[in-house]
């Protein structure tokens, strides 16, 4: 059986374009769009709406793009065993990372998977934890890391404990202190950084009863770092992001221990060449200092 139409209609919905979907798979659009009406008069049902603000799935195409996306998985994964059984590794991996990771560890485990499996194709997916939790449900990636903490929906490996630590500038009463106590954020405007998916600051204010006067809502690190630098709050970030954060400002632990758990999340059928990502990320964590 072809599954050409089936991958025509995933790419669509991913890029929400005819136009898009046509160049990401060296088509013309005329063969994307008679692809989809094909699929939609085999279904009997509508699977797009076309209208002037772009491509997106009908209620019955959402539902089908689940089963379709299970066997192109599968299929790959047919695929990946055969080379397998022949000693070989190779086929396509779809990552779910966020940014400290992206930035700290991908390049290292990438270039380490490329040596040792140069057949496999890794293709990657950023978002914040809710995002990567919701492409695992909806099968467009293989795995993804996530906080681990609050997530009990997939197989997980875990993979660090990353300290939180408060970030404060010269001009903070809090600045030359050793640690900090919860109570302490409670003296100074706090800045804090939003993203979706669990919360690991929102969720440690909860715990300790904690009512800080916030001041900002920021998504992205360097401009919360730009803030504090400018004396306008403080912070709390993950100890991954801070590996150079300007002189005047100091990163602070607390005086309980408070961390986010990092994890690689997965179904629980893994593809071989998954299996290899996955364990090479252990590998190269166990043996760095990451």
């Amino acid at each position: 059986m072809s599954l050409v139409k089936y991958e025509i209609l995933n790419k669509v919905a991913e890029l929400q374009s005819f136009t898009k979907a046509a160049d990401a798979m060296a088509l013309t659009q005329s063969a994307v769009s008679h692809a989809i009406t094909n699929l939609e008069t085999e279904f009997g049902f509508p699977l797009v709406n076309r209208n002037r603000s772009g491509i997106t799935l009908t209620t019955e195409g959402e539902t089908m793009l689940l089963a379709i996306r299970k066997v192109l998985q599968e299929n790959e994964k047919v695929h990946q065993e055969a080379a397998s059984l022949l000693g070989l590794a190779k086929g396509t991996i779809k990552v779910g990372i966020f940014k400290s990771v992206s930035t700290k560890w991908l390049p290292e485990i990438i270039q380490l998977m490329e040596k040792s499996y140069p057949a496999i194709q890794i293709q990657l997916k950023e978002g914040d934890y809710l995002e990567i939790e919701q492409w695992l449900l909806s099968g467009e990636i293989d795995c993804g890391f996530i906080n681990i903490t609050h997530s009990s929906q997939f197989h997980i490996i875990p993979l660090k404990k990353d300290p939180l630590l408060c970030v404060v500038s010269n001009q903070s009463a809090l600045y030359h202190q050793k640690n900090v106590s919860f109570k302490d954020l409670e003296k100074e405007p706090f800045i804090m950084p939003t993203y979706g998916g669990y919360h690991d600051i929102k969720q440690l204010f909860e715990e300790q009863g904690l009512q800080p006067e916030i001041r900002f809502e920021l998504m992205d690190e360097s401009a919360i770092l730009s803030m504090i630098t400018y004396h306008l709050g403080i912070s709390i970030l993950p100890e991954m992001l801070l590996d150079s954060i300007p002189q005047e400002l100091r990163a602070i632990p607390f005086q309980v221990d408070s961390y986010r758990s990092i994890g690689l999340a997965t179904r629980y059928h893994l593809s071989p060449a998954a299996k290899k990502f996955a364990e090479t990320t252990q590998a190269w964590l166990q043996n760095s200092d990451k």
